[in-house]
């Protein structure tokens, strides 16, 4: 979770573009960041892969009225609904969007080209059919904000007893660098999104920074094999409701349209 996920670029931007908020361009310079090229393949009425203009105008001819994210992993089918195709796909990628309105999902492909210190990155979106069904396990953004902050306390707690590097001032350094480098130049949410998922979508961040850091910063002092399993054991449900938080952000668009809110 160092950064943000290419389904969560999509699915903002798309749904600023697909309310009228944002122009095409807008929407498609935001979703590309920094990577060199998008384009999208198997999508119904198209012979060969399209660029995101295109295919975002494609969407909304093919009744596409909002985009939401799904973040699983295994054993956790976040924000997936089916097939097992599908879902298979979206498993290996760790990321897909699942269209509001029309039975599709994009899956991205991530391919990188060019020599050492000159790589440029390509990404190829694959359309998919998708089972019209609730998204699995995808809690409101009231329900994410109480999870992550009871997970983030109880983490802290076990990481800080074991003398985790994820725990202390290393690691809230780096924290605090990431969102630095995050915040310059970037919005965390697409206009359209209402601030209290622009709040959990933060917090969601910064627990996956955490978290993250902590795995990267080696054992610190759990030594012992029974304390490492207990620093996994700590940092798994963390990892998990952060991930949850993330789809219920990037998906509030889509919720709130659908209760009739916008």
């Amino acid at each position: 979770m160092l950064s943000e996920p290419r389904s969560g670029r999509l699915a903002a931007w798309g749904n600023a573009l697909l309310a009228g908020l944002i122009s095409p361009d807008d929407a498609v310079l935001a979703i590309v960041g920094e990577d060199a090229v998008h384009r999208v393949e198997g999508l119904p009425g198209e012979s060969g892969p399209v660029g995101l203009t295109l295919a975002l105008g494609r969407l909304r001819a093919l009744g596409v009225t909002g985009l939401r994210v799904a973040l699983p992993a295994p054993g956790h089918p976040l924000g997936l609904s089916g097939p097992p195709d599908f879902n298979a796909r979206a498993l290996d990628a760790e990321e897909a969007v699942v269209c509001h309105g029309a039975a599709l999902g994009l899956v991205p492909e991530v391919y990188e080209a060019g020599p050492a210190g000159d790589v440029h990155v390509e990404v190829v979106w694959h359309c998919l059919a998708v089972r019209e069904a609730p998204p699995a396990d995808v809690p409101s953004l009231g329900e994410a904000e109480r999870e992550l902050a009871e997970a983030l306390r109880e983490a802290t707690q076990v990481l800080s007893r074991l003398d985790v590097a994820g725990s202390g001032p290393v690691a809230e350094a780096a924290v605090d660098a990431y969102r630095a480098r995050a915040e310059r130049g970037r919005e965390v949410l697409a206009p359209g999104y209402p601030p209290r998922a622009v709040r959990v979508l933060e917090l969601a961040q910064r627990v996956g920074l955490l978290v993250s850091v902590a795995y990267e910063n080696g054992h610190g002092g759990a030594v012992s094999a029974s304390e490492i399993a207990a620093r996994s054991h700590a940092l798994r449900p963390v990892e998990r409701t952060a991930r949850r938080a993330q789809v219920a952000a990037y998906n509030a668009f889509v919720e709130e349209r659908e209760r009739g809110v916008r």
